[in-house]
């Protein structure tokens, strides 16, 4: 049932996806550029502020402090990265705004290095679990992955498994005919595990490469909700050993540190497989991304960057450090 007839081979598929990545290759980072441009405004202006007032007694530290901070790194993490860069920094080099920034730029990377894994596609097809509270860009996530992966020469299918909300599996379906993928879907109020079971098989038939699940965004603190999470992945379990590949869940940048309260409650429901960062671009505190990092050890898998569908990226920690603490022409 789960043999991979009729399908390209796996090495074909790479090869294909590694072609295409190096061609979109050169946009991303400027489209990261783009979409961090409010957080890199708070950390690259605010360093510079703070080096061009003279004012006699003024603490830079107290002034750093306040820097992350307000860029939403939280306490701990700040704390973290003030001891440090005081065990690093001569009186003389913290006069230099040049090689602050750089202690800073070494810091960040050392945190969010763990968080540089993949997604893993692996798997005939490879089931991605997408847990998030409303609000957050799930569904909207979903289709932009989807077009990634179509983008990449990869077949996907949708599961509209939040039958809670039918706008839910409307929105869904536009996505699907958008980037060419199909949608299995049942009736609304229709059993979420149902509906799962159902696209794996429809997955397996059509030799999908890819399944990508949209689950019901309830608040995350209602008890049934995670019980219907939870019976969805032992569905995906009990239909084949190790699905789903990925149990993503979804957060919305603007929320800052609270996003560290949802994550931590679904992770002990669900065992999180990564995090997905959105509307980096609408806010200027892309530095909470870093304090959950560094709070979760949970690896950021993707982060939303702007609205096209072109601004959902796979997580790379060093373009992420280089476009939010260099200028354009740094």
């Amino acid at each position: 049932m789960f043999g991979s007839a009729n399908r390209a081979s796996k090495t074909d598929l790479t090869e294909s996806v590694d072609r295409k990545r190096k061609t979109l290759g050169s946009k991303t980072l400027g489209r990261l550029r783009r979409g961090l441009s409010k957080s890199r405004e708070r950390f690259v202006g605010g360093l510079e502020r703070i080096f061009s007032r003279k004012e006699a007694g003024r603490d830079i530290w107290e002034e750093l402090e306040e820097l992350l901070i307000s860029a939403d790194l939280g306490a701990k993490i700040t704390e973290r990265l003030l001891e440090k860069l005081r065990r690093q920094l001569s009186s003389r080099e913290l006069q230099s705004p040049d090689r602050v920034m750089s202690a800073l730029r070494e810091e960040l990377l050392d945190v969010l290095g763990p968080s540089s894994k993949g997604l893993c596609v692996d798997g005939s097809p490879a089931v991605f679990l997408m847990l998030g509270v409303n609000g957050t860009g799930k569904t909207t996530t979903i289709g932009k992955l989807a077009w990634k992966f179509r983008q990449e020469g990869r077949r996907v299918l949708l599961a509209a498994a939040d039958t809670f909300r039918a706008a839910a599996s409307e929105q869904l379906e536009v996505w699907g005919r958008r980037v060419g993928a199909d949608i299995i879907k049942h009736q609304p109020g229709a059993d979420p595990s149902a509906v799962v079971y159902d696209a794996v098989s429809a997955a397996v038939a059509r030799g999908a490469d890819i399944l990508l699940v949209d689950t019901a965004g309830r608040l995350h603190t209602k008890s049934n909700l995670i019980e219907e999470l939870k019976k969805i992945k032992r569905v995906l379990g009990k239909v084949k050993p190790g699905l789903p590949q990925e149990t993503l869940l979804v957060l919305d940048a603007y929320t800052g540190q609270n996003a560290i309260y949802q994550a931590r409650e679904f992770h002990q429901q669900l065992e999180l497989s990564g995090l997905v960062i959105t509307k980096l671009d609408a806010t200027a505190k892309a530095g909470a991304l870093i304090g959950i990092v560094e709070e979760m050890g949970l690896p950021i898998k993707l982060i939303g960057v702007g609205e096209g569908i072109e601004d959902l990226q796979e997580f790379n920690p060093s373009a992420f450090v280089k476009a939010l603490l260099e200028k354009e022409n740094g």
